[in-house]
């Protein structure tokens, strides 16, 4: 090999070091992620409920979706204080009693996300959301997936520009459905949730899995106002999982 040629490869040689060595100075998207902690997602906000008068401020609970979260049981007699969102202000009045709570329901019965993507700016953000809850998806079987997913991630997007904390809800049961089957559709509604709470590292309520776990050893029907709205007692499940967060 002559002298000429064996520079070269030296020369070469070392250029690819530096080169990997810049490389590997780059954070991989991966190592990037934060990973999102329930115990820790609302820290400010229990922060602000913790603080008495005159340090305090309201704190707005906004619960958007469809007929459940709107207190609908057995249509159309609408229990709007022993749904979940009212459950939850109680209890979190128990647990924060020097906190200015509100609980403002945006739900309407028989809407799917893509209607209330619409008119999320003007009648969910407008009331200043300090934690933002998105239950839609018994409805949103009529839309589909794909559809679904685009009107969750509008909404999403929206509510994380805005600056408040999201809790994304999957579904409450529907006797119509298995619900121990995978290849149920509110399964499959269900698991794209969860892949958006990650995508978007926004918080979770799996109400799906909550009542899947009770359906392998109890009847649903006693949890149950008719064969899609849960009753008093379905609504004291996913409240309780709610106030893991708080």
């Amino acid at each position: 090999m002559s002298i000429g040629v064996y520079k070269f490869i030296r020369w070469m040689s070392s250029k690819k070091v530096v080169f990997l060595l810049l490389i590997s100075l780059i954070p991989k998207p991966c190592q990037a992620q934060h990973k999102v902690n329930q115990e820790t997602y609302l820290d400010i906000i229990k922060t602000e409920l913790q603080k008495k008068w005159p340090d305090n401020r309201t704190i707005n609970l906004v619960f958007h979706g469809h007929s459940v979260p709107s207190g609908y049981f057995d249509t159309p007699n609408v229990h709007t204080v022993k749904a979940y969102p009212y459950q939850t202000l109680k209890k979190v009045k128990d647990l924060y009693p020097y906190a200015v709570v509100n609980s403002i329901t945006t739900a309407i019965g028989g809407e799917q996300s893509e209607q209330g993507a619409e008119r999320f700016k003007d009648e969910v953000l407008t009331h200043r959301p300090d934690v933002l809850f998105i239950d839609y998806a018994l409805n949103d079987r009529s839309i589909g997936l794909e559809r679904a997913k685009t009107a969750w991630e509008k909404m999403i997007r929206e509510a994380k520009r805005y600056g408040t904390k999201i809790i994304l809800m999957t579904p409450t049961p529907d006797l119509k459905e298995d619900i121990l089957s995978s290849e149920a559709e509110l399964e499959k509604h269900s698991e794209q949730i969860r892949q958006l709470a990650k995508k978007y590292e926004v918080e979770l309520v799996d109400s799906y899995a909550l009542f899947k776990e009770i359906a392998e050893s109890e009847d649903l029907k006693t949890y149950m106002a008719q064969n899609n709205h849960i009753n008093e007692k379905g609504h004291q499940v996913v409240a309780e999982a709610i106030m893991e967060f708080f």
